[in-house]
C-alpha cells in the first residue's frame, strides 16, 4: 500500500508560507522607515562635487538592480525576490534624488546671489562716478582784456576798432552761453543715469523676488512628488 502524499504537499505549503511570513517583514519595515534629509551644502565646490557622486551612486544602485534581478530568477520565489530588490532600488534612488535636488538649488541660489551683487556694485559705480563728473568745477570763464595796445590796430579808424571790440565781445558771450548750456546738460544727463540706476534696481529686487518663487514653488513640488512616492510604497508594501 502506497504512502498519501497530501501530508507531505500541506507540510511544503505550510513552509513556504512561513518563510514568505519571514522575509515580508523586514522589506515592510523597509517601506515605512521614513528617508532621512540630505546634508546642507555650504559651497558651489561641494554642491559639484555632491552632483559628480550623485551620479556615480546612481549608476551603481542600477548595476546592484541588475545583479540582483539575474540572482532573483535563481530563487523559487522569484515575484518576491524581484519585489524586494525594486523595493530597495526605489529607495535609494530618492534618497540620491533628494540629495541631487537640494545641491542643484545650492547652485542656483548662488548664482543669483552673484548675479544680483555684480549689478548692484555695477549702478553704484556708475552713480558715483556721475556724481564726480557733476561735482567738478566749470571751467573758468575766459577774461577779455580790453585794454588799448597800439599795435597792430594803431592805424585803423575808432570806428573800425570799435566794431571789431564788439564782434570780439559777442564771440566770447556766444562761448559762455555754449558753455552754459553743456554744464546744463551734464546736469540732466546725470539725473537721467541716476533715475536709470533705480530702475535697474527695482528690476533687479523684481527678479529676485521671482526666482524666490519659483524655487519655493519648485521644492514644494518635490516634496509634494516625495510624499507621494512613499504613500504609494507604503499602500504597496500593505497589500503584500
Amino acid at each position: 500500500m502506497r504512502p498519501s502524499l497530501k501530508p507531505l504537499g500541506e507540510m511544503i505549503a505550510a513552509a513556504a508560507l512561513a518563510a514568505l511570513a519571514a522575509l515580508a517583514a523586514p522589506v515592510q519595515a523597509q517601506t515605512l522607515e521614513p528617508a532621512a534629509a540630505p546634508q546642507p551644502t555650504h559651497s558651489v565646490e561641494q554642491a559639484n562635487a555632491t552632483l559628480q557622486q550623485v551620479a556615480k551612486d546612481r549608476a551603481a544602485v542600477h548595476d546592484e538592480f541588475a545583479a540582483s534581478e539575474r540572482v532573483c530568477y535563481d530563487k523559487f520565489f522569484v515575484n518576491y525576490c524581484m519585489d524586494k530588490a525594486k523595493e530597495k532600488r526605489r529607495a535609494a534612488l530618492a534618497k540620491l534624488r533628494a540629495t541631487e535636488v537640494e545641491a542643484e538649488h545650492f547652485k542656483r541660489a548662488d548664482s543669483v546671489e552673484k548675479r544680483d551683487a555684480d549689478l548692484a556694485v555695477r549702478a553704484r559705480k556708475d552713480a558715483e562716478e556721475e556724481a564726480q563728473r557733476a561735482a567738478m568745477p566749470p571751467k573758468e570763464a575766459k577774461v577779455v582784456d580790453d585794454t588799448p595796445r597800439p599795435a597792430p590796430n594803431a592805424g585803423k579808424p575808432v570806428v573800425d576798432r570799435e566794431a571789431e571790440h564788439a564782434a570780439k565781445v559777442q564771440r566770447q558771450a556766444a562761448q559762455d552761453a555754449a558753455d552754459a548750456g553743456k554744464r546744463a546738460a551734464n546736469v540732466q544727463a546725470f539725473e537721467n543715469k541716476q533715475a536709470e540706476s533705480e530702475k535697474r534696481k527695482v528690476q533687479v529686487a523684481k527678479k529676485k523676488a521671482d526666482s524666490d518663487a519659483k524655487r519655493a514653488a519648485h521644492e514644494a513640488s518635490e516634496k509634494k512628488k516625495a510624499a507621494a512616492e512613499a504613500a504609494a510604497a507604503a499602500a504597496a508594501a500593505k497589500k503584500q
